[in-house]
């Protein structure tokens, strides 16, 4: 499985450099406070990796929310042991 891995990360720097390669015209980005020159290959990767940065900014909420919900359901679920294991030692008095 390691293998499959390393080879997979092979294949995409071999496509990423091909990319750059590929794509080493220069471009204008403007921006408010002036312009730039660089590479078609750096603006795209620059935007891609923005966006994933921004997509980690804006899920943290959710991720942060969830793994206190998991937290009080395991706390919920060690107090629901406890009382089935109380309950168990509890002995069985006759009706009889």
């Amino acid at each position: 499985m390691r293998i499959i891995g390393i080879l997979f990360f092979i294949l995409i720097a071999i496509t990423g450099i091909a990319f750059a390669v590929l794509n080493a015209d220069p471009v204008t980005l403007n921006y408010y406070l002036g312009a730039a020159e660089t590479p078609l290959s750096l603006a795209l990767v620059g935007a891609l990796g923005l966006g994933a940065l921004l997509g980690v900014i804006a899920s943290t909420g959710v991720i942060l929310r969830m793994k206190r919900e998991l937290s009080k359901l395991r706390r919920e679920r060690k107090n629901t042991e406890k009382e089935i294991m109380n309950l168990r030692n509890i002995p069985i008095k006759g009706s009889h």
